[in-house]
């Protein structure tokens, strides 16, 4: 039933003729708007049905902020563009474009976008900023807000949260200019439960203490389990600590670069989160101390944000909770890349302050490379919207176009089936799924005394846990892996064709879809990054480190290494996932196969998160279990993609 629906989700996109499906007839009824007054289709929210209506709704006087999208001009040639431009082996490759070409080209025109803020402007709502010519920011009451675009706003409790949204679909009055009616293409702010975010994975607060258990190695194999029973016909290895910096930069080839001076200097790293850690400064001082990184030096680190009363729905979207987050991406980048700027961009919020921060972020050209480790854990269109697909769609393309490299994780829940058990389920994350960014992977890594990888295989997780007597393993069940998967909504992009097996390709039906990962980095927690942060301790408030991964560590780790190589080539290296399909089999892309027979791993845990105190709990780790829906196979796979950077990945 499942693949039926799917397939005619894709028979229409392939009848609109559009790379991003418009599923216009799914989901509940849309009201028709009322005489005179000009639909905006697909407007009225499809997840209403998931939800639950509080009874109650934002105050009339309440300020909304919220903006108008506006579509871009002749988006195929956009695209043909950045084929010509992103093709290694063309005569173009490379020749990227400034972001004022990019707006003379191919943004709406600038009569367009004044009409639009003119007639906000003679609606009544405040007018803040405009993106890329192609997203105008504005803001104002509910009761301004019901009137002009004919709806509600209401409350509702959605996936545990309280988010306001329109009840019905939105229309223009009747008197909207035909200028402005035939470059809108939807309203982003006003239904918060599709723009919810959350990163990537969940990582510790500065208000929840927490240590990785300990007996831990300091590298792989070097301490055995030998108190605890055997598996598979051995006694096997405790779970790494963490990974230090040194330890990846060695295995990923960044120290040979590092000898030589290559270290991402005069590249720039934006990295975007939700809110902003208040230690994050004296945090990474510390750990850049203690595991022998530079110093960041004058204005190597800097910080864009509201400011400290611009922040917003902090509760709703567990504003501390992201402060974990930041500091893995901003240590990770860090670590791969030393030399490099870091730029971190604190959102006001989760929910459309993200999206236009990170919208910013590429229109202004902060950096050359932007490394994201947050999204939404389903493609599916009656859970986004279409407004918010296409937001993302066209500046994912600015930012390809203009030689910004757009990193996403993949998700830390494989392809949403837990492992197998709920088919139904099956997606991709967004935006990793965009055309136009690099979906990063996630991988499990073997990495020895002499910082060598002895072995790296797909991250899928399965744990067994140990029996009451403690003398046997139970059966495995799935916990967590890299996402991965095939794309409902976009058809297959370019640098994929030829690539790509059609079994994953055509996973739902007859036509090729984009699929992802793309690439991939360390993401197991078991063989993940030691981070540094600031917690609170049964004893105090203060800095100590603990274990952590997720792909959420997959992108920032490739951001930083990305950094090395723009650095080595004197130039951005811009839209690169063509280049990466390109070298896929080679010494440049390590492929990444299956395990031939079970890699299994002891892991520690302290009963109070914290120490020994209240008790330890053990698990046995089977890596790359193969039981799981996606997993890894020769050549491309849609658990690691085209694999992992190689001994060559420099050259």
């Amino acid at each position: 039933m499942i693949k039926t629906t799917m397939r005619s989700r894709l028979a229409l996109v392939v009848a609109l003729g559009t790379a991003a499906a418009s599923v216009l007839g799914a989901g509940p009824a849309t009201a028709a708007a009322r005489p005179g007054r000009h639909a905006l289709p697909g407007s009225q929210p499809r997840w209403l049905g998931k939800a639950r209506a509080t009874g109650s709704a934002p105050a009339a006087a309440d300020q909304i902020q919220f903006g108008v999208l506006l579509k871009m001009r002749d988006s195929a040639a956009a695209e043909a563009k950045l084929a010509s431009i992103s093709d290694p082996a063309g005569a173009n490759y490379g020749r990227w474009l400034s972001t004022s070409q990019f707006k003379a080209q191919y943004a709406p025109a600038s009569a367009d976008v004044d009409a639009v803020r003119s007639w906000l402007q003679g609606s009544g709502f405040a007018l803040r900023n405009t993106l890329g010519g192609m997203y105008v920011e504005a803001s104002g009451t509910t009761a301004q807000i019901d009137k002009v675009f004919g709806t509600t706003l209401k409350n509702y409790s959605y996936q545990g949260t309280t988010v306001h949204a329109n009840s019905t679909a939105l229309s223009l009055p009747e008197n909207t200019p035909a200028s402005v009616i035939g470059v809108v293409s939807g309203v982003l702010g006003l239904d918060q439960g599709q723009a919810l975010k959350k990163p990537a994975d969940t990582l510790p607060g500065p208000d929840t203490g927490f240590r990785p258990g300990t007996p831990s190695s300091a590298y792989y194999g070097e301490k055995i389990a030998v108190d605890q029973p055997a598996a598979n016909g051995k006694k096997q290895p405790y779970v790494v600590r963490g990974y230090e910096p040194k330890q990846y930069q060695a295995a990923y080839g960044v120290s040979d670069q590092l000898r030589h001076g290559i270290d991402g200097r005069g590249v720039t790293v934006a990295v975007t989160d939700a809110f902003a850690s208040p230690t994050i400064v004296q945090d990474t001082r510390t750990y850049n101390r203690k595991h022998g990184l530079p110093a960041f030096r004058h204005n190597q680190f800097s910080q864009i944000t509201p400011g400290p009363d611009g922040y917003q729905f902090v509760d709703e979207c567990g504003g501390a909770g992201w402060y974990g987050e930041e500091t893995l991406d901003i240590e990770a980048v860090h670590t791969m890349a030393p030399g490099a700027r870091v730029v971190y961009v604190g959102a006001s919020d989760c929910v459309t302050g993200l999206d236009e921060a990170w919208a910013a972020t590429i229109d202004n050209h902060v950096a050359d490379i932007v490394t994201n480790s947050w999204g939404n854990a389903t493609d599916k269109v009656e859970d986004l919207g279409q407004e918010v697909i296409d937001f993302y769609q066209q500046f994912s393309l600015e930012a390809a176009l203009t030689g910004i490299t757009v990193d996403f994780s993949s998700g830390d829940s494989g392809d949403e089936t837990s492992g197998g058990t709920h088919p139904e389920n099956k997606t991709v994350d967004f935006p990793a799924d965009l055309p136009y960014v690099t979906g990063v992977g996630g991988t499990s890594v073997g990495i020895d005394k002499h910082n060598h990888r002895v072995w790296e295989h797909g991250w899928q997780n399965a744990y067994s846990a140990l029996s009451a007597d403690g003398k046997s393993w139970g059966a495995p069940a799935y916990s967590s892996g890299g996402g991965g998967g095939t794309s409902i909504l976009f058809a297959q992009p370019f640098y994929q064709r030829g690539v790509v097996p059609d079994s994953i390709s055509k996973y739902f039906g007859s036509t090729r879809m984009r699929t992802v990962p793309d690439i991939s980095m360390p993401g197991d927690p078991n063989t993940g990054f030691r981070v540094g942060q600031t917690q609170v301790f049964p004893d105090g408030t203060y800095y100590d480190e603990y274990r952590i991964g997720g792909t959420s560590l997959s992108s920032p780790l490739l951001a930083g290494m990305q950094a090395v190589q723009s650095q080595k080539r004197h130039h951005p290296v811009g839209f690169v996932n063509p280049s990466y399909y390109r070298k896929a089999g080679t010494a440049a892309i390590t492929d990444i196969v299956a395990p031939k027979s079970p890699v299994l791993q002891v892991r520690t845990n302290f009963v109070n998160t914290v120490d020994a105190s209240g008790g330890r709990s053990y698990q046995l780790q089977t890596i790359d279990v193969q039981t799981s829906t996606i997993h890894s196979t020769r050549g491309y796979d849609a658990e690691t993609g085209v694999g992992v950077p190689g001994p060559a990945f420099f050259k």
